[in-house]
């Protein structure tokens, strides 16, 4: 707690000193634009003033220059109210050409009807390149994973199951790489670091925004948190690239996690080429929780699953509209997928199974100790997980190829030996979910006298693949969570649905199972296999809807729903129990975005005033030069200015934005030949002094005769200013500043008393006072966590020492093991070329900067 105080505390700007000529803002600690454009902005009485030609060439001027600053957050307040404004202009625009002789002709019919169906034409876009993108990533994720063992005869091309087709336990057509199984061993373990090697170079080199699930970063961004390059085009095709190699090594990571990623990424590069969706962020966060969506649907094959997933996950925000757009998305994209066929059985992932047999009551308390697992093994492993990123944060991120490698073949070495670690994770499920009736056995999983060959077995794979998980998702590669933990999950439900079933076979004749018929078998396996996977999922993630609607999907199985559910609930009462918040919310700590969950209740009982910005230094409406404004531009960050009346009185008059006054400014002395001594007025100077030329379309200059020296020159800001920022009583309690935060989305919150500027709370501020109150209630001392990692990192910095020096001596001096001190420039995804630590260090500069 301690540390994510301090990652939002810490580089946080001190106020300047006031000079006697000016005052300067102390605009919020968390850098946001405001985008109102007060150009357009309404005039007296409400009445909305009619929009010049000139007034929108310069909201267009602006728009284009302005964006939203990186690792600052949207204010979707001003964005609602700036695309009102620009419909109302461009109604106007448009009216001549549209209507002839007072009527609507053909033309104006066909572009509202287009304007109308645009964004589901977007919508269908993406959806169907979302399908192709996951039939393509499904078919060479096989193939890769597949190539580790051996090769298909016929056509290298082809995967074991595609050689293989209609045959079972093998074929001839498919040929181990060698019929010594040592070689076999040593080859399977080379293949995995090679994967992992390329992965992690392509992320590394070209987009280290790849690495990683991505579902924390895109809840924030969908909650208006700008991260410029996570979504862009680099990302996609590294993510697309790197995320099959990543899992073919056989790391313990998903790929489910990082399909939301390239899905958000597509439908951010598509929605980017028309312009209703360029320069709307509202209109593009409907798109964007409607690919997250479809991310889920196509890697699951679950559509209604993935619309509840970015409704119970994903969005803060989720109007009706918005659950139209990804129920079609994902509908799209499931069509897609299923008209590919990638796995050429008709169904849409490969562990999709349908039980023909129903469950019985005494089965519940097997299925309650199955929900009570998911829950602590959610808990236990989001625990270390999170240490785990600290240690890695702290002394492996300057080595983030030789990590993901070194990982790679430790897992390979430690999962060869068990059959059910060796195999992808996805054809692990499925050999876990199925009856033993009439399927496939695999390795004799099914054969009575295997059977406590194959619990030993479960349980170690089990308890390995926790390990893996928590120490390998993180790492530099497109990594997920979602499926690492399903397989934990059903390997785990498939041993109990074992020792059940070895149970009723030794008291075949007690009470317990008398709702067993006789000489029909009563237990199957697979599907506490199946719950077990549901309940891992909900344990990890802290999702409960979502989850029985895509394992029952999944299945097919509409008896098993009330199980599911009774897991499910089981499951998220214990993970409550242990800790509020999944996996995704635990990395948004983390990392210490500016995020407000709104699915989180607080009662603090103190007023705005105990955390606000108290007495904080504004800009007066009238007084200062040009000069002057430009000192406060150069020499500040930050990101907005409250306008008051003046620095004695303090009565608040407006906002006005750094993008905006920097405008004005640039603008005033291009155009209109402002001196650097002109006065500048943020307030409508009084009487008609100041006429408006038509080039000066927003700024207005005039000569001020009662300035100091007749005749010098003054230019007009207001209509840069916002007039009606929104501003609370310092006595309003918190939570309902922070339900405004949530609801409405400003950036920032005025505090003043009748009429006059006490502060301003930003949500960085609510955030800081929440830390504060946690850290006094549950005071936790990291100082032996500390000495523990360490004492851990000089164990690890020490074998990679020797075994460094090893290969260079075995090898003569030819091979040297890098010490990762120098690694390579990369372009990042926005086009930025950095080396890959500095990336890093710059990200969280700049964000615990805000």
């Amino acid at each position: 707690m301690n540390r994510r105080i301090s990652s939002i505390s810490i580089h946080e700007p001190t106020p300047p000193t006031r000079s006697s000529s000016y005052a300067i803002s102390v605009s919020s600690r968390h850098p946001t634009l405001n985008r109102r454009l007060s150009a357009l902005s309404t005039a007296e009485q409400g009445d909305v003033a009619p929009v010049s030609a000139a007034d929108e060439t310069v909201a267009e001027e602006l728009a284009e220059i302005k964006r939203y600053e990186d690792f600052t957050t949207i204010d979707w307040v001003q964005d609602a109210a700036r695309e009102n404004q620009r419909r109302k202009a461009r109604r106007q625009e448009r009216a001549g050409f549209f209507e002839r002789d007072g009527r609507l002709g053909w033309r104006r019919k066909t572009w509202e009807a287009y304007d109308a169906g645009q964004g589901w034409i977007v919508v269908t876009l993406i959806g169907v390149a979302i399908g192709l993108n996951a039939a393509f990533l499904n078919i060479v994720t096989e193939w890769l994973s597949d190539i580790k063992l051996g090769y298909c005869t016929t056509a290298f091309y082809l995967n074991e199951s595609f050689c293989c087709w209609g045959a079972e336990g093998g074929c001839a057509e498919w040929h181990r790489w060698t019929t010594f199984w040592p070689l076999n061993y040593l080859l399977y373990v080379a293949f995995a670091g090679l994967l992992a090697f390329c992965s992690a170079r392509l992320v590394k080199s070209y987009a280290p925004y790849a690495a990683g699930s991505g579902i924390s970063e895109i809840k924030c961004i969908i909650a208006g948190f700008v991260m410029k390059g996570f979504l862009g085009f680099w990302t996609l095709l590294i993510k697309t690239l790197a995320m099959p190699l990543a899992i073919a090594s056989g790391l313990s990571v998903g790929k489910e996690g990082p399909s939301v990623h390239y899905a958000v990424c597509t439908g951010n590069v598509i929605s980017r080429l028309f312009d209703k969706y360029r320069r709307n962020a509202a209109k593009t966060r409907e798109v964007l929780s409607a690919c997250a969506a479809a991310g889920v649907a196509v890697a699951f094959g679950s559509p209604i699953g993935g619309v509840l997933f970015s409704l119970e996950e994903m969005s803060s925000y989720f109007p009706l509209k918005t659950l139209w757009r990804s129920y079609y998305c994902c509908l799209v994209a499931t069509a897609v997928l299923a008209a590919m066929n990638p796995f050429r059985t008709g169904q849409l992932v490969m562990f999709t199974v349908k039980y023909d047999r129903s469950w019985h009551f005494f089965e519940l308390p097997f299925y309650i100790m199955l929900g009570v697992f998911g829950g602590l093994y959610g808990a236990f492993v989001m625990k270390w997980n999170m240490r785990m990123q600290a240690f890695r944060k702290r002394y492996l991120s300057a080595y983030p190829i030789l990590e993901s490698v070194t990982l790679a073949l430790a897992t390979a070495v430690l999962c060869y030996p068990n059959m059910f670690l060796r195999i992808d994770m996805t054809e692990s499920m499925e050999i876990l979910f199925l009856e033993c009736e009439g399927g496939h056995d695999y390795d004799e999983l099914c054969d009575r006298q295997n059977r406590w060959r194959m619990v030993f077995s479960l349980l170690c794979a089990t308890m390995l693949r926790t390990f893996l998980v928590i120490i390998s998702y993180g790492c530099k590669v497109p990594a997920g969570i979602f499926v690492p933990s399903m397989a934990i999950g059903a390997s785990f439900g498939r041993m109990i649905g074992i020792l059940v079933q070895a149970l009723h076979e030794h008291f075949p004749e007690a009470a317990f199972f008398a709702a067993c018929e006789p000489d029909v078998p009563c237990i199957t396996p697979g599907t506490y296999a199946f719950l077990g996977a549901g309940a891992a999922l909900s344990g990890i993630m802290h999702i409960t809807i979502s989850v029985v609607v895509i394992m029952f999907e999944l299945t097919g199985a509409l008896t098993y729903i009330l199980p599911t559910m009774i897991v499910v609930g089981v499951t998220k009462a214990v993970a409550e129990r242990c800790g509020k918040g999944g996996v995704a919310d635990r990395m948004i700590w983390f990392n210490g975005f500016p995020f407000l969950d709104n699915k989180e209740d607080h009662t603090f009982g103190v007023p705005v005033s105990r955390t606000m910005t108290a007495n904080p230094s504004s800009i007066p409406a009238k007084g200062l030069t040009i000069r002057e404004l430009e000192r406060v531009v150069s020499e500040t960050k930050y990101q907005g200015f409250p306008i008051i009346e003046d620095s004695e009185s303090k009565i608040l008059l407006g906002y006005i934005g750094r993008t905006e006054l920097r405008y004005a400014l640039d603008r005033a002395k291009r155009e209109q030949m402002a001196s650097a001594n002109a006065k500048c007025f943020f307030a409508p100077p009084d009487g008609p002094r100041t006429a408006t030329t038509p080039s000066a379309a927003v700024s207005a200059v005039s000569f001020d005769d009662a300035a100091e020296g007749a005749g010098q020159m003054s230019v007009d800001f207001s209509k840069f200013v916002d007039p009606t920022p929104l501003a609370v009583h310092p006595r309003l309690p918190l939570e309902t500043v922070m339900e405004l935060f949530k609801k409405l989305g400003p950036r920032v919150i005025l505090v003043e008393h009748r009429g006059r500027l006490t502060g301003l709370v930003t949500v960085k501020d609510c955030l800081k006072y929440q830390f504060q109150v946690e850290a006094h209630e549950n005071p936790k001392d990291d100082s032996v966590l500390r000495a523990g990692q360490e004492r851990l990192w000089v164990v690890v910095r020490s074998v990679a020492t020797w075994m460094r020096d090893k290969v260079g001596r075995y090898s003569g001096g030819r091979l040297r093991l890098s010490d990762g001190n120098s690694p390579p420039p990369s372009a990042g995804s926005d086009g930025r070329t950095e080396h890959d630590e500095q990336h890093e260090v710059e990200l969280e500069d700049r964000r615990d900067g805000l």
